[in-house]
C-alpha cells in the first residue's frame, strides 16, 4: 500500500475530492412531493463527472488547437497535452512504453474491442477461434462473434453462494482442445453484472501457455481496481490488450481506450486509415507512419475528453489505487450485509467478499417483485437511481436466473421473449464510486425494506406501459422542463 505518509495524503486527497463530483447535488420532486438529493447508484453504467477534470479540461480550452503542429503557441500546448494524456494512461495501467502504446476511440470500450477484435483477427490469420466468458457484456461478446470464425463462451466455477468467476480448469480444456487454432482470449476483469473479479492475469498465463493472446474488457475495472499490464519477471502474466472507458472512469465526455503491443501493431496496416496517420500520400499510394499513437489515430480525435481523462487518471494515482479499493470494499460490506439481513432480496453471486471479491456492482432481485417495479419504485419515491433489466449481458443473466425462471415459464428462450417473461427476466442493479457513502447504502436499505412493506400499497399506483415499463399512474416528473437544451442556450441569451 505504500508509506503511512503516502496513505495519509491519499486520504486527505480522497476526502477533499470525492464530494467534488458534478450531479451529486441534484435534487428532483419524488412521488411524495418533496423535493429530495438524487443518491446516484448507477456509476457501474456511466460514473459522475469528476469537477476537477471538468475544470482542467475548461482550462485547456483556452489554448485548445489541432494536434499534428507546434508553429503557434497553442498548436504547441495542445501537442503537448495530449501526447502527455497517452503517457499517462500508459503509467496508469502499468504499461511499458517501449512495448504498448494507447491511442483513443470514439464509443468507449466498444469500439477498442472491435477495433481489437479486426487487429488480432488479421495479425494471427491462421487462428480462427476466440474464447470468452459467459459474464461478458454484449460489446467484448458481439465484435468476436462478428469477427471471428469460432467463439466459445466459458462458463464460471459455480452459481453457489460462493466462486462465480471464470472457470480456469474448464478454460485449460478448451485452450488444450484447440492448441494452435485460439488466436486469443478476451475477459472482462470485472462482471458489470454482478462486480465480481477475475483472475485476469491466472488467465493471461494460462492463455500465454497455449500459444493464444490475452485481452482485458477493463471498463468495470479500471477506475475500481489497480491495474498492470506488464510484469519484466513474469511475461506469461502480462497483458497483451487492455480496452477500457471514459465514461465509466469519472470522466463523462471522454474517448474509449485502447492500450495494446506496438509488435502486434506493427505487424499490419492499421485499421483505421486518414490524415494524420500517414507520413506522405502519391497519387498511386501512401506511406503509413511508424510512429505511435499517431499510426493509431487517423483523423482529429476527441483532444479535451483525453485531457480530462488524464487529468482523472492523475488525481487517482495521487490518491492511491489501493486506498480506493479499501474504501469501496466498505461500501460493498456494507450494502451486502444490509441486503443479507432482508430475507426477501436474492443477491446474485456470493455475499462474502473473501471468498467472492466484487468490485462496485450488485444485482438482487426482490422475491415476488418483477425487477422494473423494484427500480421504478427507488427512482419515484426514494428519488435512488438505479439500473434494471439486463444489463447488456444476457446470457450471464440467463444463467443466474435460469432455475427460477424454468420453474415459471418452462423452457428458456432470450429470443422469443412474451412481455411478461422480459419482465421477469433480469435484475435491479446498483453501483458505487468513490462519491458513495455509507449514508446512500443506508438510504437503499431503508428504501427496500419499505418497498417490502408497503408493496401492496405502491403496486395500486402503476400500470404497464406501451414499452412494458412500470409508470406511475400520477407522478410524472417533466423531464424536458428541467433541462432541453433549447431551453439552456434561452437561459444563456436571456442572462
Amino acid at each position: 500500500m505504500g508509506s503511512p505518509k503516502i496513505f495519509i495524503q491519499g486520504k486527505a486527497l480522497l476526502d477533499k475530492i470525492r464530494a467534488d463530483f458534478m450531479g451529486l447535488d441534484t435534487f428532483y420532486e419524488n412521488a411524495h412531493g418533496e423535493k429530495t438529493k438524487r443518491i446516484y447508484l448507477d456509476s457501474t453504467a456511466s460514473s459522475l463527472m469528476l469537477r476537477p477534470a471538468a475544470k482542467i479540461m475548461a482550462e485547456f480550452m483556452d489554448h485548445y488547437s489541432n494536434t499534428h503542429s507546434k508553429l503557434h503557441h497553442s498548436a504547441h500546448i495542445s501537442t503537448a497535452a495530449y501526447d502527455w494524456a497517452h503517457q499517462r494512461v500508459l503509467s496508469f495501467v502499468g504499461a511499458d512504453p517501449d512495448l504498448y502504446t494507447c491511442f483513443f476511440t470514439g464509443a468507449g470500450t466498444t469500439s477498442g474491442i472491435n477495433r481489437m477484435a479486426r487487429v488480432l483477427r488479421d495479425v494471427n490469420p491462421g487462428k480462427n477461434t476466440a474464447i470468452i466468458s459467459i459474464m461478458e457484456h454484449h460489446s467484448n461478446d458481439l465484435p468476436h462473434r462478428k469477427h471471428m470464425e469460432n467463439v466459445f463462451h466459458i462458463p464460471v466455477e459455480s452459481l453457489d453462494q460462493n466462486r462465480m468467476c471464470i472457470s480456469l480448469p474448464k478454460l485449460e480444456e478448451v485452450l488444450k482442445d484447440y492448441a494452435g487454432r485460439v488466436n486469443y482470449v478476451s475477459i472482462t476483469a470485472v462482471s458489470n453484472v454482478t462486480g465480481i473479479i477475475n483472475p485476469i492475469h491466472d488467465i493471461a498465463r494460462l492463455a500465454h501457455k497455449y500459444g493464444a493472446l490475452i485481452m482485458v474488457d477493463g471498463a468495470q475495472s479500471v477506475a475500481h481496481l489497480p491495474t498492470k499490464m506488464f510484469f519484466a519477471d513474469d511475461p506469461d502474466a502480462c497483458i497483451d490488450a487492455l480496452v477500457f472507458s471514459g465514461h465509466k472512469t469519472y470522466t463523462p465526455g471522454s474517448p474509449g481506450v485502447v492500450v495494446a503491443r506496438k509488435d502486434h501493431l506493427l505487424s499490419i496496416e492499421p485499421e483505421e486509415v486518414g490524415g494524420g496517420m500517414v507520413e506522405r500520400v502519391l497519387e498511386d499510394h501512401y506511406q503509413v507512419k511508424d510512429h505511435f499513437p499517431d499510426r493509431e489515430e487517423a483523423g482529429t480525435q476527441n483532444i479535451p475528453g483525453a485531457v480530462a481523462l488524464a487529468a482523472t487518471l492523475e488525481i487517482l494515482d495521487r490518491i492511491g489505487m489501493n486506498l480506493l479499493v479499501e474504501e469501496e470494499d466498505q461500501i460493498m460490506a456494507r450494502a451486502l450485509e444490509g441486503m443479507k439481513k432482508i430475507p426477501e432480496l436474492i443477491v446474485y453471486g456470493g455475499t462474502d467478499l473473501k471468498s467472492c471479491p466484487r468490485a462496485a456492482s450488485i444485482s438482487f432481485n426482490v422475491k415476488g417483485l418483477e425487477h422494473g417495479i423494484v427500480a421504478a419504485l427507488l427512482n419515484d419515491y426514494f428519488n435512488i437511481a438505479v439500473r434494471n433489466q439486463c444489463f447488456c449481458a444476457h446470457p450471464y443473466v440467463k444463467e443466474m436466473m435460469a432455475e427460477d425462471l424454468e420453474k415459471e415459464f418452462g423452457i428458456i428462450d432470450f429470443g422469443n421473449m412474451s412481455p411478461e417473461f422480459m419482465r421477469k427476466a433480469g435484475m435491479v442493479r446498483v453501483s458505487f464510486g468513490l462519491y458513495s457513502r455509507f449514508e446512500d447504502v443506508d438510504a437503499l436499505i431503508t428504501a427496500l425494506k419499505d418497498i417490502i412493506l408497503n408493496i401492496d400499497k405502491y403496486a395500486l399506483e402503476y400500470e404497464i406501459n406501451a414499452e412494458n415499463d412500470f409508470e406511475h399512474l400520477t407522478y410524472h416528473l417533466d423531464h424536458k422542463n428541467i433541462f432541453n437544451i433549447p431551453g439552456a442556450v434561452d437561459k444563456y441569451f436571456d442572462n
